[in-house]
């Protein structure tokens, strides 16, 4: 498994993220392996996760492509090149559905993770 998707995941649990789940897209995207997907319970949190991946990230020596949403926006994007990590206020979550567009395929059980 990813040490970066390990860094991730460690992260979200650490604070009080939502509903982690890892989508395995080894085979299937071009772009990367997995997305990473987690709530936030208000933009603060949200942020702070955001904040804290990037950091953990560099300090791990992985840089990240691009960060879209950050700020006071109810979805955060961040491309860490192998791993998309997707954060999402509870309903924008609930409106976008992001598990369910991916849903046929695999799941990473995130205490494998841990």
């Amino acid at each position: 498994m990813s040490e970066l998707l390990k860094i991730v995941v460690k992260e979200f649990d650490e604070r009080p993220a939502s509903n982690i789940e890892v989508i395995d897209l080894r085979g299937i995207s071009p772009f990367t392996d997995y997305f990473v997907i987690a709530g936030a319970n208000n933009q603060r949190l949200a942020n702070a996760m955001i904040n804290g991946v990037i950091e953990k990230a560099i300090k791990n020596n992985h840089d990240y492509r691009a960060i879209e949403g950050k700020g006071d926006s109810d979805w955060i994007l961040l491309d860490l090149y192998e791993l998309v990590v997707h954060v999402f206020s509870e309903e924008a979550r609930e409106i976008y559905q992001l598990e369910k567009l991916w849903g046929d395929l695999p799941r990473v059980n995130i205490d494998d993770l841990l």
